[in-house]
C-alpha cells in the first residue's frame, strides 16, 4: 500500500505536513467523572482515552506483596477499542492479546519514571488507557493522554512523559531523494506506518531548564518493521526529541489553559 505522500507537491503529505510537522492537537481533562482524573486526546485521527484511578489499597492476589513494599504500584492497562479501526476493519480481541499486553507493560515503564511513587507506599495507581481510533503513533499518543490523566488526578509528577514516532521509508519520497529519506516523516498516520520502512516510537522527559534550553531524557525507545543502520539511529532520535519538545509546549499551555478556568471556576463557585 502505498503512503499519502504527493512528490509533486515538494515533499509534502497529502494532508499538507511537512516531513517533520506534527498533527493537529486537541485534548480535554476531566471527561470521565467516574474516574479520579481522566483524559482524551486527539492527534490527528487518532484519539484516546485515558483514565485514573487511585492512589487506593492494593486489591487483588498482588496485594499482599504490594502491601509490603517501600514504593507504589503502578497497574496499566492499553486496550485497544474493537471499532477503532476504519472502513469496517473490527479488532477480534480488545485488550488481553500480545500486543496490548507489550504495550501495557510498555506504558507502565513510562509512568513509574514520572510518578513519585515513594509518596504513595503501599498504594496502587490503575491507568487504563482505550485507543477509540486507531491511525498511527497509538502507542505515543496513548502516552500523552496517560500523563494528562495523572495531572488530572492530581497526582505529582516528575515531567511530562511525552511520546513521538518517527517513520523512515524509501518509498515516501522516491528513490532518487536520499536526503529527504534519511529525514523520515514524524508523529506518522496508519498509511505512512504501514509502508515498507522503520518506525521508531521514542518517549522522553523533555524537561524545560530555561527559557532557550530543553534536556530531555529518553525513557524508552523501540522500533517497529524493517532494520536500520546504527549510523541512522542519532540524527532520527534528535528528530523524534525535537517532536516530543513540541508537543510538550503544546500540552503544557493547554493544561495551563485547563487549571486557569478550573480556578476560576471554583472561586465563583465559593462566591454563590
Amino acid at each position: 500500500m502505498e503512503p499519502e505522500i504527493d512528490t509533486t507537491q515538494g515533499g509534502l503529505r497529502t494532508d499538507g505536513r511537512r516531513p517533520l510537522e506534527l498533527r493537529r492537537i486537541r485534548l480535554r481533562l476531566g471527561v470521565f467523572s467516574q474516574a479520579d482524573g481522566s483524559a482524551y486526546l486527539e492527534q490527528g485521527k487518532t484519539k484516546i482515552l485515558a483514565t485514573v484511578y487511585g492512589p487506593h489499597q492494593p486489591r487483588g492476589k498482588s496485594a499482599a506483596s504490594i502491601t509490603k513494599a517501600t514504593k507504589g504500584v503502578v497497574n496499566c492497562q492499553f486496550s485497544t477499542a474493537v471499532f477503532s479501526f476504519g472502513a469496517g476493519e473490527r479488532k477480534k480481541k480488545p485488550r488481553g492479546d500480545r500486543k496490548s499486553q507489550e504495550r501495557s507493560l510498555q506504558l507502565r515503564h513510562a509512568m513509574e519514571a514520572i510518578i513519585n511513587l515513594e509518596l504513595f507506599a503501599k498504594s496502587q495507581i490503575d491507568i487504563f488507557v482505550e485507543v477509540l481510533q486507531a491511525d498511527g503513533s497509538e502507542f505515543c499518543v496513548a502516552v500523552n493522554a496517560a500523563t494528562l490523566a495523572l495531572i488530572d488526578a492530581g497526582i505529582p509528577i516528575k515531567d511530562y512523559a511525552i511520546g513521538c514516532s518517527i517513520t523512515v521509508s524509501d518509498n515516501l519520497f522516491g528513490d532518487d531523494d536520499e536526503e529527504k529519506q534519511g529525514t523520515g516523516i514524524l508523529d506518522a498516520n496508519w498509511i505512512e506506518e504501514c509502508s515498507p520502512g522503520v518506525t521508531l516510537s521514542i518517549v522522553a522527559l523533555p524537561k524545560i531548564v530555561d527559557e532557550t534550553e530543553t534536556k530531555s531524557s529518553v525513557i524508552l525507545a523501540h522500533g517497529a518493521g524493517q532494520r536500520l543502520h546504527l549510523s541512522r539511529l542519532e540524527p532520527l532520535k534528535l528528530r523524534a526529541l525535537q517532536g516530543c519538545k513540541d508537543i510538550r509546549n503544546i500540552i503544557d499551555q493547554a493544561v495551563k489553559d485547563h487549571l486557569q478556568i478550573f480556578s476560576v471556576t471554583t472561586a465563583l463557585d465559593k462566591q454563590v
